[in-house]
């Protein structure tokens, strides 16, 4: 099944509930030039082996993480399990020296089809190694429905948390998936996809830089 990437005005409006205005988003102070992002540990249902990449943008203004088998299904023919799936990301983000990074916003995307009745939900959550981890966010998407979704969470600028300057802390981002039946024929299927086979549906991760004293 091929999915577009138009968002309908329903998943628009679900996105404008979602999202802080854009005065609450991190600064735009310019980053370092060189930035990696690496891969140490995936673990999850919704992201086996190989099924998760990480790119910087060429602006080093984010990153993105591409799922390419995240999805949670209930109804039809649906192993049991599958209602819910989850995905425990670690990176290491390289910096140049000087530098240090926050997250300001986080843009989650994907599809959803379904029953009337049913409902999908999206939860994340992400810190550094060793410190509380943020305010985990849960968005819902109620049938009927079969479109493209997507969610922005956003950190007002006062509340940013940056890694700390000089020390070696590891990313982690937390994320899941789960399809309720409600009162949905239980003989349909009802699923929800943060993956894309053509890698056009993507989870963004926007940066606040500072420089460190």
């Amino acid at each position: 099944m091929r999915r577009g990437m138009t968002i309908s005005a329903a998943a628009l409006a679900l996105t404008a509930m979602a999202a802080a205005p854009a005065s609450a988003t991190g600064p735009k102070a310019p980053g370092p030039d060189k930035i990696t992002v690496e891969i140490v540990t995936v673990n999850g249902s919704g992201c086996p082996l190989g099924t998760a990449a990480v790119a910087v943008s060429e602006d080093n203004t984010a990153f993105t993480v591409t799922y390419s088998d995240y999805l949670a299904r209930t109804g039809g023919n649906s192993d049991p399990t599958a209602f819910r799936k989850n995905c425990q990301i670690n990176l290491i983000v390289h910096v140049p020296q000087g530098f240090t990074y926050a997250i300001s916003s986080a843009d989650y995307r994907g599809f959803a089809q379904l029953q009337p009745g049913a409902t999908g939900t999206q939860r994340a959550g992400y810190y550094f190694q060793g410190m509380p981890q943020t305010v985990q966010t849960t968005h819902t998407v109620k049938g009927h429905y079969a479109d493209n979704w997507q969610f922005t969470d956003s950190t007002d600028v006062s509340q940013l948390v940056y890694k700390p300057c000089g020390e070696h802390r590891n990313f982690n981002i937390n994320t899941e998936l789960r399809v309720n039946l409600g009162t949905s024929d239980p003989t349909k299927t009802s699923f929800m996809a943060m993956d894309s086979t053509d890698g056009g549906i993507k989870t963004t991760y926007h940066f606040a830089w500072k420089t460190c004293p």
